[in-house]
Order: structure tokens, then C-alpha cells, then sequence
């Protein structure tokens, strides 16, 4: 296992819709414990495979930030199956460091998937285990949570990291 460095807004694979996984192998499984790695050391909650450069579609969630591995999803080529509610409420991404902004998310949601030996799972959450799993899906179609937010925020947040990018560069 390996830490991956995560993207950050601004590079181009994050608003991509990322590929399904067709064949589980070990180049999968290893992307998926690299994710678990990363997402752990970062700390994070949830971590989508195109936020470590990888197009594919796989999502790893674990509320316990690696606490109870009872806790720890990995869903393959995951879909929002059924939602209801709604709730607001702060969100952050590792993708957009230090910007927390408040998202309205589904309540409660049912997520289908398969597991790393190919296996349909099915996870149901509410509150905060569904807002993860709904921002880490949305990551999979391209979709980050600036993009739920105001033209205004949004323009102001790209515009901040933006010119952190070219600062970088100049440096």
C-alpha cells in the first residue's frame, strides 16, 4: 500500500466522469487500499478514486477515519439507488483544502455496488454517512461541492485556488 497524492481543484481529471471498472484485479485493489491509505493520512472521510488521478469509478468511505474497520466502504462503480429527505449542512473536500461551505444533500440513500471480489453490496446511510457517500459519487460524474454552491462562491473559490496555482508556479 501506498499514499497517493490527492488533486486539488483545478486539474482537469476532477471534472471528468470517471470510467466503470469492468474487471476487479489486482491493479484495482491496489488503487482501492492506496485510497484507505490516503484517505486515512490525510485525515478524510471519504475519497473518490478521480481525486488521486485515477478515472475509475470507486469510492472509499470510513466515518471512524480508520477507527473500526466496520466502518470502511469500498464500493466499485457505485449509483445512488434510492434518496429522500433532505438536509444542509457544512461540507469540506480534500480536493478544496480549507474551504467549507454549507451543501444540500439528501437526508438518506441507498447506494449499490460491489465489493473488491465483485460482489453486489448494497449500504444504506443517512445524515452524514449519506452526504459522504453522495459527495464521493458526485466526484465520480466530475461533480465537486463548489459546484453546489452560489456562481458567486464558487467563482471566488476557483479564483483563490487559481492564483495559488500560478503563485506556486512562480516560485
Amino acid at each position: 500500500m501506498a499514499l497517493r497524492e490527492i488533486l486539488i481543484i483545478g486539474h482537469p481529471i476532477l471534472t471528468e466522469k470517471a470510467e466503470p471498472v469492468a474487471v476487479i484485479d489486482e491493479e484495482i485493489v491496489r488503487l482501492a487500499r492506496d485510497m484507505v491509505e490516503t484517505v486515512h493520512a490525510a485525515p478524510g472521510l471519504g475519497l473518490a478514486a478521480p481525486q488521486v488521478g485515477a478515472g475509475k469509478r470507486i469510492i472509499v468511505v470510513d466515518l471512524s477515519v480508520g477507527q473500526d474497520t466496520e466502518a470502511l466502504h469500498v464500493l466499485v462503480n457505485p449509483e445512488i439507488a434510492a434518496k429522500e429527505g433532505e438536509s444542509v449542512c457544512e461540507e469540506g473536500c480534500l480536493s478544496v483544502p480549507e474551504v467549507r461551505e454549507k451543501v444540500a444533500r439528501p437526508y438518506r440513500v441507498k447506494v449499490r455496488g460491489l465489493d473488491l471480489e465483485g460482489r453486489p453490496v448494497e449500504v444504506e446511510g443517512e445524515d452524514l454517512l449519506a452526504r459522504v457517500l453522495c459527495h464521493e459519487i458526485d466526484h465520480l460524474d466530475g461533480i465537486l461541492f463548489v459546484e453546489k454552491l452560489s456562481a458567486l462562491k464558487r467563482a471566488l473559490i476557483k479564483k483563490k485556488f487559481k492564483k495559488a496555482a500560478a503563485d506556486a508556479k512562480k516560485a
